[in-house]
């Protein structure tokens, strides 16, 4: 549990630096410098004061002469604005996430409830802070907590409260598995401790944001002389914010930014250990799709494609109507596995929509499956208008149950997998990017259907010279090796392999003897050997357990390693400049081969 709390909390602050918090930021920044009226009042008082005692006698009582008695000096409150701001939208994001389904079906609520919620209490908070007999109202239910000062930030908490239902983050594995659970009213420990991690791990950058906003005003000189004019322009962004995200304003600003926390989030929300964690947290059906890496370099079998099940309804078809998968056959399937308000999701339309024009006459269908990841995209005309927004012409499955999202086994917003004419997943890819590689796997599948097929130039960049860099990360997993040729693998069980008898590719490896492929690692058994074609200056193996490896570059014995103890990563080759050349691993038996790398 702790490590799911580690994965969570990572996640959490990746998510709070990513672009699709950005609207949030100005808001989280002005509120945690924007203080209440209070303050300021008890600073010109205490100054008044000082001003009237100045310059008088002092004054002869039963002849002793006295000072005129001062007032002790007023302490200026502390302003805790940015906390109560931050701890209003974690409360909200965390609770709502996991329970705003199950208390809107409980209460027969309109699914978009919340979000309506929401951006009243941002039209309020910003009109509280505009008029001052407005924040005054909205202090009154915080009126019976004792301490004066927790009631003069019951605004900001609400404010909070308001942000954490239009806090609409970039959605990875972590936030996926909360958010199905939370939509299926599976509520367990470990997905307790997983919202709370990565709310948590939301909080931190944006309390420091906060309480940059606070030292600001504290500091700056314009900003204490002008805290009337600062909390007016506060509250006036707080409803010009509120309005943005009504009528959608801000994901136009949000689709035009890199997605520039993408590599990492899938670096530690979708590595090994993540996978493992998780892995209880998702349906354990279809299991032949593991057989597909996400963004693998090759076309796989991977099992026949899951239906289409549990969807609520269905549009951009013939009189609404359903599609089913088999009366697809003869033709390339992508289903699109999106979700309308995700921010990474839209700006993959754009792609769909060049591949749908390029490939639609030569076989290629796009089928887009909405599994929503909060309670409002579960409301059809809010999907509908999302879509007409967006430009998606295919049809689109609304997939509230995530019936179909299971079948799939799925993680990810957005997620494409790729099914051949036969009606077998082929390709599958998580997140954004390598959309030059999702359409070469699409002219592949149109040229397997119909050989004759006159295919159109690509629509986007070239497609990268693999030999021209180095060698990508290759995992020994049953689940994620790139690069694989040869004998079939065989999941968690000894096998014998062979080599191929015509010369691997760059990029390429495979295996002889005998090896186990396992979830984590390959473990060598008798006579366990490993070829690979690289391109770099060195390769690297992490390795585990006891026994020696031959390294052989090019048909030559160039070292033998001692491995021991736990896994570490073993320096197999290292050369003055990059090259191409064919490494052989030769393995002692019980040896656990993890990950290769390349420099």
């Amino acid at each position: 549990m702790l490590t799911l709390a580690l994965i969570g909390l990572l996640g959490g602050l990746i998510t709070a630096v990513s672009p699709c918090i950005l609207p949030v930021l100005p808001v989280v920044f002005l509120a945690g410098g924007t203080g209440g009226q209070e303050t300021g009042r008890a600073s010109t008082e205490g100054a008044a004061e000082e001003r009237r005692t100045e310059g008088h006698p002092p004054s002869a009582e039963g002849g002793v002469l006295t000072a005129p008695a001062r007032k002790a000096p007023v302490r200026t409150p502390r302003n805790r604005r940015p906390y109560a701001v931050v701890a209003g939208l974690v409360v909200s994001f965390a609770f709502f996430t996991l329970l705003g389904v199950t208390v809107i079906s409980a209460l027969g609520l309109p699914q978009d409830i919340l979000r309506y919620i929401g951006l009243g209490l941002l039209v309020l908070i910003g009109l509280g802070l505009i008029f001052p007999p407005v924040e005054r109202i909205l202090e009154k239910p915080f009126a019976r907590i004792p301490q004066r000062q927790v009631n003069k930030e019951g605004s900001a908490f609400a404010l909070g409260l308001g942000l954490g239902l239009l806090y609409v983050p970039c959605a990875g594995p972590v936030l996926a598995a909360i958010t199905v659970a939370g939509a299926r009213g599976e509520i367990s420990a470990d997905i307790v401790v997983l919202t709370l991690s990565f709310a948590l791990g939301t909080a931190v950058p944006l309390l420091v944001f906060a309480l940059a906003g606070r030292r600001v005003a504290e500091r700056v000189a314009a900003f204490r002389r002008r805290a009337r004019t600062l909390r007016v322009i506060a509250g006036s962004l707080m409803i010009v914010l509120a309005l943005g995200l009504a009528f959608d304003v801000t994901a136009a600003i949000q689709r035009s930014l890199p997605d520039y926390t993408s590599g990492v989030q899938k670096k530690i929300e979708d590595s090994d250990t993540a996978r493992q964690q998780l892995s209880g947290l998702y349906d354990d059906s279809n299991k032949e799709l593991s057989r597909c890496q996400d963004g693998a370099d090759e076309l796989r079998s991977c099992g026949q494609a899951p239906p289409l099940e549990g969807i609520d309804s269905w549009f951009n078809t013939p009189g609404d109507r359903p599609v089913d998968l088999k009366s697809l056959r003869g033709k390339v399937t992508l289903i699109d596995f999106w979700t309308y308000s995700c921010i990474n999701c839209q700006r993959a339309v754009p792609h769909l929509q060049d591949w749908e024009r390029a490939y639609k006459d030569a076989g290629l269908r796009i089928i887009g499956v909405h599994s929503p990841e909060f309670a409002f995209e579960k409301k059809r005309s809010n999907v509908i208008s999302g879509a007409e927004k967006l430009g998606v012409t295919w049809p689109v499955a609304l997939d509230n149950k995530l019936t179909t999202w299971d079948n799939y086994r799925n993680r990810f917003w957005p997620a494409k997998y790729l099914i051949d004419a036969q009606g077998t997943v082929r390709y599958f890819k998580f997140g954004e990017g390598e959309y030059d590689k999702t359409e070469k796997m699409i002219r592949e599948l149109l040229r397997q259907a119909d050989p004759t097929v006159v295919l159109p130039k690509p629509t986007g960049r070239a497609m990268d010279d693999l030999t021209a860099g180095r060698t990508p990360e290759t995992y020994l997993s049953n689940l994620r090796i790139r690069g694989y040729v040869g004998t079939p693998l065989t999941d968690d069980k000894p096998a014998v392999y062979r080599f191929p008898e015509e010369p691997l590719p760059v990029n390429k490896l495979s295996l002889a003897g005998t090896w186990t492929a396992g979830y984590e690692h390959f473990t060598a058994g008798p006579d366990a050997r490993l070829a690979f074609t690289y391109r770099a200056k060195n390769a690297n193996l992490v390795l585990a357990g006891t026994g020696k490896v031959t390294v052989l570059v090019d048909g030559k014995v160039t070292k033998t390693i001692n491995v021991s103890g736990s896994p570490t990563l073993h320096r197999l080759t290292d050369d003055d400049e990059a090259r191409t050349a064919r490494l052989e691993l030769r393995l002692d038996q019980g040896l656990e081969a993890y990950a290769f790398t390349f420099g």
